[in-house]
């Protein structure tokens, strides 16, 4: 991955990324820095929170740039909405970067609607695996086949072994 671009975000864009994650996830994030990193070779940018990669800006269909937060983020600042929690035999799947499957799922937030960004957890702990994509609205996830989840980001990926 190559920075294109670095650069402190004014408090204007902190608070509007604050806010958004206040919103879809519950998250209080706090911090006292707040760098943008653009990247050449990704759909994503970065915001470095006190020099950690928590936050990303992912551009949607639509070419709208929408906060989350990363992988890293999301165990640093566990989210109270907007997760999708696997069993132990979608944990591998999952990490690797695969789509969600319905078998996999035990529970999923049910404000989630199709499209929104979405944390996959583990059941066990409660860690994330993996940001993505929701294909279907949160209470339709559990069932017995079909892709539910496309994976964009995962433990292990480029994104989350990113270092400034």
């Amino acid at each position: 991955m190559q920075v294109k671009s670095r650069h402190h975000l004014r408090s204007d864009a902190v608070s509007e990324i604050r806010e958004a994650l206040a919103e879809t996830l519950g998250v209080d994030l706090d911090g006292d820095s707040f760098e943008l990193v653009e990247l050449t070779d990704s759909p994503f940018d970065l915001v470095l929170v006190d020099g950690e990669p928590d936050v990303l800006y992912y551009e949607d269909e639509d070419g709208e740039r929408e906060p989350f937060v990363t992988v890293s983020g999301a165990n640093a600042h566990p989210p109270e909405r907007g997760v999708v929690t696997v069993d132990a035999g979608a944990v591998s799947f999952v990490s690797d970067g695969a789509d969600v499957m319905r078998p996999g799922i035990v529970e999923a937030d049910g404000s989630i609607d199709e499209g929104d960004l979405v944390a996959v957890a583990e059941e066990t702990h409660g860690k994330v695996l993996g940001i993505g994509r929701a294909l279907v609205d949160g209470d339709e996830m559990v069932g017995d086949s079909g892709k539910v989840v496309a994976s964009l980001h995962h433990v292990g990926d480029d994104l989350y072994q990113f270092t400034v």
